[in-house]
Parts: structure tokens; C-alpha cells; sequence
């Protein structure tokens, strides 16, 4: 599997990324910064693609995300 496949994540966590990235973009970051920054954010959230196998499941830390709201400002 090359670098930069992403077969390997949930369509969930594709959607994610997908959000994050969108979030970047009308933060006028651009399209492949905001890319990388979605796909690390996903990654650090959810300790990357799927896995499987006994006691292998964790909870997810959605600190990254709730960090990176309040960087922005608040509304």
C-alpha cells in the first residue's frame, strides 16, 4: 500500500477529514494544507486506519478537534 492511500480508513473517518479539510478551507488555509492538517487531526483522533483483533479497541480523544474550534475564535 503506497503512502497516502487511504483504502484503509472507515467511510466514517473518511467523512471526517473530509469536514475537517472544509473547515480548514474557509479558513482560507489551502486545499493540500488543509488536506494534511484533516488527515493528521483524523489520525491523532482515532490512532489512524482500521484495526482489528481482540482488546485492540480504544475510545477516541476529540481533544484535537475541539482545540483547533477554539484556536479560530468564537463566533
Amino acid at each position: 500500500m503506497p503512502r497516502g492511500d487511504k483504502s484503509s480508513y472507515t467511510d466514517k473517518q473518511k467523512r471526517k477529514a473530509e469536514h475537517i479539510e472544509e473547515g480548514y478551507k474557509d479558513r482560507g488555509v489551502s486545499k493540500k494544507e488543509a488536506e494534511s492538517r484533516a488527515w493528521a487531526t483524523v489520525n491523532k483522533e482515532s490512532g489512524g486506519g482500521k484495526k482489528s483483533g481482540s482488546g485492540r479497541g480504544h475510545s477516541e480523544s476529540h481533544e484535537s478537534s475541539r482545540r483547533g474550534g477554539e484556536k479560530g475564535g468564537r463566533h
